[in-house]
């Protein structure tokens, strides 16, 4: 077999954001080291601006409608991919701007630390290209390496060592369970591309090796049982590495996972669906009732975060196009209150030098505006009207509902009022309680952005949805006949 990977001006215009991010990175990384003592604030600004620039032209790709596949269809550029691109870059930008007060402390390696979030997300970006295995598994673990790195940066703290060290185990053995799954895979259907597996016939070995890429992918979303590294790691990791972990790999693992099941195991709906669902209770029930126990603020988003992926699997357990648009919607209401949320604790850390819970207390006297807008997100993650949240929950309770999932649907709703209790305890020590230290805490102006972008987006996604909705239904137009896409794919004469 012969490969032509000589690419024309064409096939390389479905490259331009990713070249573009390259570039930019590599310059970024050659002028902090050829210019000495160059204020770090200056190399974040000009990592914001490079990013920006590439999301302006996936978004321009966007209305233009520009598709196409690369390396024989390894690499697919759809509406899809462009969606999760955007999303990747939406919370890189906001994850940069959180980190400018943040990176102040470190000591050593501040330019190199923007280096590395561009460099994870350019890995996120190819992962939503991803259209075969082996793209999977190298995408996949190049945007981990810059992770690995990032978690473990505050050399001098032992809980961020732990953390990075926590982190790189596991995750090591999530990519030997992805690249045996892959090998299993190949070695029954005899091609890594999805849509040429629409056709196999289920087997033990093809059925193994995708229950093991699903624990792997499972590993990158956090959902139970995949989530021992999370609470550790969150904590432990610096903040603003914490807040692009909480969202940016998540949205791009959920990319492979629904081209996954939705093309390449469309036969195989009746089975997988049993999947999502016990994977869904599981992390819906686990996450809320241990938030309820924790006193630190991160390990109490980080099993927040958990839960989160339960609601977003329900979209999977639906297995339909209004399933995939949900998990789309809700994605982006999540991306909005988490860092949100996250930009408020980074904001507070900075001053206080603490993620205690209980350091919340009277937050409302010492700064009102970081008070006001922790309510909305936590509000927002609970899923209270008219927040975007609400919203969200709503689109994949419906999802849910069209497919009659309804135990699903009870624990889910069993599940929202759970989280609400942990989330107005935290309200309650904003507003109710005195705080020890009454001295007003003032944020930076980066902070204030992404905090005044994270309410922007939670209101509108939640007060005027439909051009949103608009945009996802749009992205996933591939999945309009999923239905026919199931019977097509099962073989000839087959009931199910």
């Amino acid at each position: 077999m012969t490969f032509d990977l000589v690419l024309s001006g064409s096939d390389l215009l479905l490259l331009a954001p990713e070249i573009f991010l390259t570039v930019w990175l590599c310059v970024v990384l050659a002028i902090d080291f050829s210019i000495k003592n160059l204020d770090h604030e200056n190399i974040a600004y000009l990592s914001v601006g490079g990013v920006i620039a590439t999301l302006l032209n996936l978004l321009w790709f966007d209305y233009l409608g520009v598709t196409g596949t690369l390396f024989h269809d390894m690499f697919v550029l759809d509406r899809l991919a462009i969606f999760f691109k955007i999303f990747v870059l939406l919370s890189t930008v906001l994850v940069i701007l959180s980190s400018i007060d943040y990176v102040k402390s470190f000591r050593f390696f501040r330019g190199e630390y923007y280096f590395l979030v561009m460099m994870s997300a350019l890995g996120m970006m190819f992962m939503a290209s991803a259209h075969d295995l082996l793209s999977v598994f190298v995408t996949l673990e190049f945007s981990t390496f810059g992770f690995y790195v990032l978690v473990a940066y505050l050399r001098d703290d032992v809980k961020s060592n732990e953390a990075g060290l926590k982190f790189f185990i596991l995750g090591v053995f999530a990519a030997g369970l992805l690249a045996y799954g892959v090998s299993l895979v190949y070695g029954e259907t005899g091609t890594l591309v999805f849509s040429e597996m629409a056709h196999t016939p289920g087997s033990y070995g093809l059925a193994i090796g995708f229950l093991m890429i699903f624990a792997a992918l499972g590993f990158k979303i956090g959902a139970v049982p995949f989530h021992s590294w999370i609470p550790d790691t969150y904590h432990g990791a610096p903040t603003p590495v914490t807040a692009f972990l909480s969202i940016a790999p998540k949205g791009a693992a959920m990319a492979i996972l629904i081209r996954m099941f939705y093309v390449a195991l469309a036969a195989f709906k009746p089975t997988w669906v049993l999947l999502f669902v016990v994977a869904s209770i599981l992390s819906m029930t686990y996450g809320n009732i241990v938030a309820i126990a924790q006193k630190n603020i991160k390990r109490l988003l980080a099993y927040s975060g958990i839960a989160q992926i339960g609601n977003v699997l329900i979209g999977l357990a639906a297995g339909t196009k209004r399933g995939s648009d949900a998990i789309l919607f809700y994605l982006l209401t999540y991306l909005f209150a988490n860092l949100g949320a996250f930009a408020v604790v980074i904001g507070v850390g900075n001053l206080i030098k603490s993620d205690e819970i209980e350091d919340y207390n009277g937050l409302n006297r010492r700064s009102p505006f970081l008070a006001a807008a922790m309510l909305i997100f936590l509000l927002s993650l609970a899923g209270v009207p008219p927040l975007a949240g609400f919203i969200g929950k709503l689109y994949i309770f419906v999802a849910a509902i069209d497919q009659e999932l309804y135990t699903l649907l009870a624990v889910g709703l069993i599940n929202i009022i759970i989280s609400m209790y942990y989330y107005l305890v935290v309200v309650k020590k904003m507003y109710i309680n005195e705080p020890v230290d009454p001295s007003p805490i003032r944020v930076s102006i980066p902070i204030k952005t992404v905090i005044y972008v994270g309410l922007a987006g939670t209101l509108i996604l939640g007060i005027y949805p439909r051009p949103f909705i608009e945009w996802v239904v749009a992205a996933t137009l591939m999945f309009s006949n999923v239905t026919d896409m199931v019977a097509a794919a099962l073989p000839h004469g087959s009931g199910g």
